[in-house]
């Protein structure tokens, strides 16, 4: 290889090693999130409101510590609007809201699933 096609098939060799990287770190906090909140929705289910609320203000806990970075590899509307539904389902557990909090908890495990497959390295993403 030339010389000068060094740095150019180094950088994307970067860029893809990152890319890789980005998408298997999205799934895997993505993942633990919504395993959070399903616990969440299994205790509102036994009527643990306090337990519920505590279920859903650590995964928020989980989730605030991440902003930064999700911010940087995401679409911000997507992450404000995941944020928007952290505020509203805490308010209905804390309200023993039950058929809106199990609502809002069901959308927000999707959006953190469309939020992993946002970042998700696949011909959809890279067209």
């Amino acid at each position: 290889m030339k010389k000068g096609l060094l740095l150019p098939a180094g950088l994307l060799a970067a860029i893809l090693a990152f890319c890789l990287w980005n998408s298997a770190a999205m799934t895997a906090h993505t993942a633990r999130w919504r395993e959070q909140l399903a616990e969440a929705d299994r205790l509102a289910q036994a009527g643990d409101w306090e337990g519920t609320a505590a279920a859903i203000r650590a995964c928020y806990d989980s989730w605030s510590a991440r902003q930064t970075y999700l911010h940087i590899v995401t679409s911000h509307d997507a992450v404000d609007g995941a944020e928007a539904m952290y505020h509203r389902a805490l308010a209905f557990a804390e309200s023993h809201e039950d058929s809106e909090l199990r609502a809002e908890l069901a959308d927000l495990r999707d959006q953190l699933r469309l939020l992993a497959e946002m970042e998700e390295f696949s011909v959809k993403n890279v067209l």
